[in-house]
């Protein structure tokens, strides 16, 4: 795999007049590569949400860069952002359009012909089971067809990289298992995956490589196994606690 994605010393410090409020990030810095999914894990308030929101490009940083394929995406924010696909963490559809219509409206803003948009549409309605509710309104969707309405909004423009954002809360465990699989789906297709997560056991399943973060920083990184060997410890559940247990002292 080569490098993709090139997160470099990335900060974001929040102010309240003149006065900083919160350092939610504190100098991040990571690697992504082509087709791989990383996870990235800590509690609430660790700064995954800042990160990736970062990382979609929704949200500046106070200082720090962000290259992709070697160079700074924000020399040409547009041609970025052709490239990413981004699930936010709380639903924010169009609750007035149905399924169909949210989709061709996300393509129609992604530069897409509608001929295009019609043949991207039947193979995410297909692929992530959605043929009975393409006429439904967003708001008479379930927390899980929410869900994968919201990853097939993400996908219509065939992004390369996908950021998802806690896709999974409070998702029972069956509708979380079913977007397990659209996730490595999407790998196999060689699209790069930022997940951000706080269930272990769902890295676990998924991902190729793991960044925790706690209070703003990258405290480890690597393949689970890595990550555990590093800490000395036999469980993932283990180094979260023992990195948390850390910024505590």
């Amino acid at each position: 795999m080569s490098s993709f994605i090139s997160i470099q010393n990335i900060k974001k410090t929040y102010f309240r007049g003149r006065k900083v409020a919160k350092e939610a990030l504190r100098g991040v810095s990571f690697e992504m590569n082509e087709g791989e999914i990383v996870g990235l894990l800590g509690v609430n308030g660790a700064g995954k949400t800042t990160l990736s929101s970062i990382i979609a490009s929704l949200n500046p940083p106070s200082s720090g860069n962000l290259l992709w394929q070697g160079c700074s995406i924000y020399k040409n924010l547009k041609a970025y952002r052709k490239i990413v696909g981004f699930c936010p963490q709380k639903p924010n559809l169009d609750e007035l359009l149905t399924l169909d219509q949210n989709l061709l409206f996300a393509g129609r803003f992604f530069g897409m012909q509608d001929k295009e948009i019609l043949i991207k549409k039947r193979e995410l309605i297909e692929s992530l089971e959605l043929e009975g509710y393409k006429d439904a309104l967003a708001s008479t969707l379930s927390g899980g067809y929410k869900q994968r309405f919201l990853i097939a909004r993400s996908l219509i423009h065939s992004p390369k990289l996908v950021v998802l954002d806690e896709p999974t809360v409070g998702l029972d465990p069956h509708i979380r298992h079913e977007l397990w699989k659209i996730i490595r789906n999407l790998k196999s297709q060689g699209v790069s995956v930022l997940l951000t997560t706080h269930y272990l056991e769902e890295a676990e399943a998924i991902v190729d490589r793991v960044c925790m973060i706690d209070q703003g920083k990258i405290k480890a990184t690597g393949t689970i196994e890595e990550v555990i060997t590093s800490y000395n410890k036999e469980k993932l559940e283990d180094v979260l606690l023992a990195i948390q247990k850390e910024e505590n002292k």
